[in-house]
């Protein structure tokens, strides 16, 4: 069993670690498209007129409208176009990871962090701050012999995120073990208790999680691009008054800003809970 105050870090990726979506940095426009173009205009219509997954829809679009670009999709070049995607203020140079493990640490916490997103598994992997993670679960594909990426190998949409919580619960660190998943195992035998989970995500994808979270004793927090509209705002303002949600932030992983305190007292409170102390 891992160390009994093991908490985690739990974070989607779009929209709460980096601004938009991933594909649309570089690899939307390499396809000579718009995110419009793509998003509302290929993947939107293609979906219903399917009755599909959006999530399977978009990976699959992704390599027929490549090929058709004359580029072939390959791990490598996946994590080329997650290099640059635009991360939010305070992750970039890892600072946040590496104050969040210390203040955990003088708490008697070992933080662990993990990503949780329908995005690609393989742009992930070229962030610079893919090492802070301790596992991604994220959409990814099956490659050929050639390393040439063929079908989904799993698209992880809203609903189903919910599944990876029970994964983190109960240290399945990989798609396709059920057994485990399914089978009782007592709380205090599983290796991270919900009351040690904290989810970070933005918005409607993220509200079933974030449900789930909150009534099985987790904390969750919903976050906002500041540079977003007011009326975005509004709507994440509006799930704490659904009761979906612990707390709302500005999606600023700086020192001193509002998600920062939100965090460190959240770990405070796991650490009253665990009654631990703080080692200064």
């Amino acid at each position: 069993m891992e160390n009994p105050r093991t908490t985690a870090l739990i974070y989607d990726f779009d929209g709460t670690l980096a601004r938009g979506n991933m594909q649309e940095t570089s690899f939307i426009p390499a396809l000579g498209m718009t995110p419009k173009e793509f998003w509302n205009d290929t993947v939107r219509p293609r979906t219903i007129e399917s009755d599909g997954d959006d999530i399977l829809m978009y990976m699959q679009l992704m390599l027929r409208t490549a090929k058709q670009a004359g580029l072939t999709v390959t791990r490598e070049m996946l994590r080329e176009h997650g290099r640059d995607v635009p991360l939010f203020e305070g992750l970039r140079d890892m600072s946040w990871f590496e104050r969040i493990n210390a203040f955990g640490a003088n708490y008697g916490l070992t933080i662990k962090h993990y990503i949780l997103s329908s995005g690609l598994q393989e742009m992930v992997e070229g962030c610079p701050i893919y090492p802070a993670f301790e596992h991604v679960f994220a959409s990814h594909y099956v490659y050929n012999a050639k390393g040439e990426a063929e079908w989904p190998a799993v698209g992880i949409n809203y609903t189903t995120k919910t599944q990876y919580l029970f994964r983190i619960n109960k240290g399945v660190y990989n798609n396709w073990e059920h057994e485990k998943i399914n089978r009782y195992i007592p709380d205090e035998e599983r290796p991270v208790p919900f009351e040690r989970m904290i989810f970070v995500g933005d918005g409607d994808t993220d509200v079933p999680t974030m449900k789930m979270m909150h009534t099985k004793g987790g904390h969750s927090i919903a976050v906002y691009d500041p540079n977003n509209e007011p009326s975005h705002q509004t709507k994440i303002h509006r799930l704490i008054a659904d009761d979906r949600v612990n707390f709302i932030a500005a999606a600023d992983y700086r020192e001193g800003a509002p998600l920062d305190l939100i965090v460190k007292g959240i770990l405070g409170r796991i650490a009253i809970a665990e009654r631990t102390m703080p080692r200064d």
